[in-house]
């Protein structure tokens, strides 16, 4: 649905639209195949490598457009953080206030809380990273709004430094985490916190997880944390080409493959699927009705905001 939504947002024809839809469920499918015909150590530490995918660009343009968003995602560490969002005040580094997105804390209950959370958090890591982790003392901390699905939940930064002169930092994000949007129907989870969950998830799914990746609870309220940045990377999907796009979510097609071959049973994902196309075209026939869905949902968003039914804060 997103590939869809992606493809309608660029103006794309309702063909180019399909075809990249098309793209990511038959890479997820072609993918799930072979997994399900490998041994199940070759499937754990199977990985998607990025350096052997962009040559396979159906342009040149494409390649290089692509490589300078990957070298992007790869300088998108704490360094370049420290640069964006910290300056030195009186001699001492501090997060700098942007409000609503990033504010400091409004009371030291809440700054002496977060610092809690943090202590609880390091005895979820394996010994050698909480070792590491010991190194590193909290210097500032800030309240920050890190994406849409976070919004209304407790978020912050923490940053952190191995040394007095402020030149070997780390960032911390602490997120809330909620129950699953599953459980309704699923039941209970069988993790004692929802930050656990989130954070077992994680580690299976992903094949290079976050090394501070870590949980905790406190007051009621669930966390998992992890580095604010550690070479990851957004696609700005807004501004591909209808190929670009296609190859982009076939990437994503593969990723989520591998993802539930690590975490299910990829022979029988894979007999499920079959070896045509019935699969793939029933996925795009869905992603056109839930997007369709989704556009009649924001029209009716945007118009609540217009009436001022809706309170909303725009360009941020």
């Amino acid at each position: 649905m997103s590939v869809e939504l992606a493809a309608r947002d660029n103006s794309f024809t309702a063909d180019e639209a399909t075809a990249a839809t098309l793209q990511s469920v038959s890479a997820y499918r072609t993918w799930m195949a072979l997994l399900a015909d490998q041994s199940q150590l070759d499937v754990w530490y199977s990985k998607i490598d990025i350096d052997k995918i962009l040559p396979m660009l159906p342009s040149t343009e494409e390649q290089k457009r692509s490589l300078k968003f990957v070298e992007r995602a790869r300088r998108h560490t704490t360094l370049q953080a420290i640069d964006k969002l910290t300056e030195v005040v009186d001699g001492h580094r501090r997060i700098v206030d942007n409000p609503p997105i990033v504010e400091h804390l409004p009371d030291l209950t809440t700054y002496h809380a977060v610092h809690m959370v943090l202590d609880r958090y390091k005895e979820t890591l394996q010994e050698d990273r909480r070792l590491l982790l010991e190194r590193f003392e909290i210097i500032d901390i800030a309240r920050k709004v890190v994406g849409v699905g976070s919004v209304g939940t407790h978020c912050w930064i923490a940053l952190c430094t191995a040394d007095r002169e402020d030149d070997d930092p780390l960032f911390l994000q602490i997120k809330e985490a909620n129950r699953s949007v599953m459980e309704p129907w699923l039941g209970a989870s069988s993790y004692t916190t929802h930050g656990e969950r989130v954070v077992v998830g994680q580690r299976l799914m992903q094949a290079a997880s976050d090394m501070f990746l870590g949980w905790t609870r406190f007051r009621e309220r669930h966390y998992y944390i992890r580095q604010l940045r550690d070479m990851k990377g957004s696609a700005d999907v807004s501004t591909m080409s209808p190929t670009l796009l296609g190859s982009y979510a076939g990437v994503c097609g593969l990723t989520l493959a591998r993802a539930h071959a690590r975490t299910g049973d990829p022979i029988a994902i894979s007999s499920y699927l079959g070896d045509n196309d019935v699969f793939d075209n029933a996925i795009v026939s869905f992603s056109k009705d839930y997007a369709d869905q989704t556009e009649r949902d924001h029209a009716e968003l945007r118009s609540a905001i217009d009436s001022g039914r809706v309170e909303a804060l725009e360009g941020i």
